[in-house]
């Protein structure tokens, strides 16, 4: 089986976290795409976090009814800082037979060299990276060829879509609409437990 192996903060998940995932599953041919929350981001600090089980149950919703995804609890119950390392060996071995690819957008992937073991991140998954516009192709290359095996990079094409986390919590705070920006089962779980505000 291929599975695509997306994680982040997911704070919350929306519709441009799902246009990826979807472009990933259908240009690299994968069987399933895990979404996986993490418990503590190690590399930045979790602004207005309501908490990891909160994400994760955010996450189940966004992806319900689309068989194409799953959401994985991996992170969110293994305390303390989520390393992709540490994921990725409990992936594998609890599903040796699949090849996991690594989704990862364009800023990220190009900074992958200074994450917690590196090599063996590559060596356990391909890495799976989105072509955003803000970096280019050659400077993910670039910093992914510190890497050996990061040459089994595969890209993959994906729509803009101006959309982050950071803009929905601030539109949540100012009481502005984000229908249409996450899946409506999201925003309703936003408004009914009252977060962002």
């Amino acid at each position: 089986m291929r599975i695509g192996v997306f994680g982040g903060t997911f704070n919350p998940p929306h519709l441009a976290h799902l246009v990826c995932a979807q472009e990933a599953y259908g240009q690299l041919g994968l069987d399933r795409v895990l979404l996986i929350p993490v418990f503590t981001p190690p590399h930045k600090p979790l602004e207005d976090d309501p908490g990891p089980e909160h994400r994760l149950e955010l996450c189940r919703m966004a992806v319900d009814g689309d068989d194409r995804f799953a959401v994985s609890d991996l992170e969110t119950a293994r305390p303390g800082p989520s390393y992709t390392v540490d994921t990725l060996r409990e992936l594998h071995a609890n599903e040796p037979d699949s090849e996991l690819f690594l989704i990862l957008g364009g800023d990220v992937a190009a900074g992958l060299p200074r994450w917690r073991s590196p090599e063996s991140v590559v060596t356990l998954a391909t890495p799976a990276v989105a072509n955003r516009r803000g970096t280019p192709r050659a400077q993910v290359v670039a910093g992914l060829s510190e890497l050996p095996g990061a040459e089994r990079a595969r890209f993959f094409s994906m729509p803009w879509i101006g959309v982050s986390s950071t803009m929905i919590r601030r539109r949540v705070k100012a009481g502005q609409s984000i229908r249409y920006l996450v899946p409506d089962a999201v925003a309703a779980y936003i408004e009914a437990k009252g977060m962002y505000r």
